[in-house]
């Protein structure tokens, strides 16, 4: 008994170690899974970093992404596992929250104009259908035809198995037998309750984007709706700044960066977004990026007097909304237009400075020249896991040197502070990041390493 007692501990000390090496060679998987939230009939597309729910029976909407434990998106609790269908709505607009695709221009001026009200767009029920899942998961939710607006949303949604970025494609479908003309709106309602204090909102919650140098708008911006001196406001370094207050207001802008970031730094949570910008398309409005903040407004009566509106939180919610409009398309009967943007969950808790492939820059690269050593310095989230690496270049542009760094992931912000050995022949520095496998994954920041100054006599 004893010598099969020690032949079971040889076999398991030569096993263990062989099954761990094998699970860690196996591949990461995404799935989809249905499955019930807050009473509503939810699909879910998860792998380790996120989880996206779906609801097919709100128009297909993405009702709440989770990173890392953080939710992002405002779920209104007025309506939590209700469904009321637009029929029965008889035009009044349903807010649940969550993600979705509106049509644009907005308003009521006429038909090339779309009224904000439960319908077919923005809470039929959708059909949801799932094209991969395993090494990449892929769901299409493709909405009903709205015959107020001439189209139908096709909607796929796209999350890899290893990182967090989540890849949305919105086809808008003309049913009609007539050409239409619309911009198609991707819209985020971010939620804004505290997470300390019950009852009370968020108050150091922050979006950005940057300001067009050559902006159509005075200030870069234009204040559509709300109070037009709102301290919500600022511009620092050409960066459009907003922290999030508790009254009504609609900001236009024209950024052309094609990225904005809705930051919590209460939580140390961000969100990126990002898409492109056509420079010769026509916008509506002539505008890209719309920030609307919910929140009570002034009202005016016939005699002229004014007055606030309700600052019940069960008629004014605390969210905020991220708004990025596609071009202007023309389509005939039949035809279809696509807009794709992508999400970036990461940990962020300070203003950005740039956004590049691999993440976001809050500090950029600084380089500290110390004897034999060059010190990099800087603060980034990114985007993907994987490993830094400084690679060093001459005067020439040739590579002539790597040093690996840190080990990231998106959901710890990254602050460097890193000595590496120094070139003679080095004169500038980038900060690259390596995915997990190995595959170069882009540029972060990048530095010129400043002349040496002679030593005085």
């Amino acid at each position: 008994m004893k010598s099969k007692s020690i032949l079971a501990l040889i076999i398991t000390s030569v096993m263990l170690p062989l099954r761990l090496t094998a699970q860690k060679q196996q591949p990461q998987a995404c799935t989809v899974k249905a499955g019930d939230y807050f009473g509503w009939k939810a699909q879910r597309v998860s792998n380790r970093w996120v989880t996206l729910t779906f609801l097919p029976q709100l128009g297909g909407r993405l009702m709440q992404l989770e990173f890392a434990g953080h939710s992002y998106l405002f779920v209104n609790p007025k309506y939590r596992g209700k469904y009321i269908p637009p029929e029965e709505a008889h035009g009044k607009w349903i807010n649940y929250g969550g993600d979705k695709i509106w049509p644009m221009p907005e308003g009521e001026n006429d038909e090339n104009h779309w009224v904000l009200q439960s319908s077919a767009l923005d809470d039929g029920i959708a059909n949801f259908e799932i094209l991969s899942q395993g090494k990449e998961c892929s769901v299409r939710l493709t909405g009903q035809p709205d015959v107020n607006t001439g189209m139908r949303i096709i909607r796929t949604i796209t999350l890899g198995a290893s990182t967090p970025e989540v890849h949305f494609h919105a086809v808008m479908e003309n049913i009609a037998s007539h050409p239409i003309t619309w911009s198609i709106q991707s819209v985020s309602q971010y939620d804004l309750v505290s997470h300390d204090k019950p009852g009370d909102f968020n108050h150091d919650l922050w979006a950005f984007t940057p300001r067009n140098l050559s902006s159509n708008f005075p200030d870069g911006f234009h204040v559509r709706y709300g109070l037009a001196q709102d301290p919500a406001f600022s511009i620092d370094d050409d960066l459009f700044r907003l922290h999030w207050t508790r009254f009504a207001n609609e900001v236009w802008l024209d950024s052309q960066a094609g990225w904005l970031a809705v930051v919590d730094k209460s939580s140390s949570y961000g969100m990126v977004e990002t898409f492109h910008v056509d420079p010769k398309a026509e916008y509506p409005g002539k505008t890209t990026v719309i920030f609307y903040k919910n929140g009570p407004t002034v009202n005016f009566d016939s005699t002229g007097a004014t007055s606030i509106s309700s600052t019940d939180t069960a008629e004014t919610p605390y969210y905020m909304e991220a708004e990025i409009n596609s071009p202007m398309a023309t389509l005939q009967p039949g035809e279809t237009f696509a807009f794709d943007t992508t999400w970036h969950p990461v940990s962020l808790s300070q203003q950005p400075r740039n956004v590049a492939t691999a993440g976001v820059i809050a500090a950029p690269l600084t380089l500290v020249r110390e004897g034999g050593t060059v010190r990099l310095k800087g603060k980034l989230s990114v985007f993907a896991p994987g490993q830094l690496v400084a690679v060093v270049f001459n005067r020439g542009g040739v590579r002539i040197a790597e040093h690996r760094l840190n080990d990231v992931d998106p959901s710890k912000a990254v602050t460097l502070d890193t000595p590496i050995p120094l070139d003679e022949h080095a004169s500038r520095i980038s900060i690259a990041l390596k995915g997990e496998q190995g595959q170069d994954l882009g540029i972060l920041s990048t530095a010129l390493l400043a002349k040496e100054e002679p030593t005085p006599p």
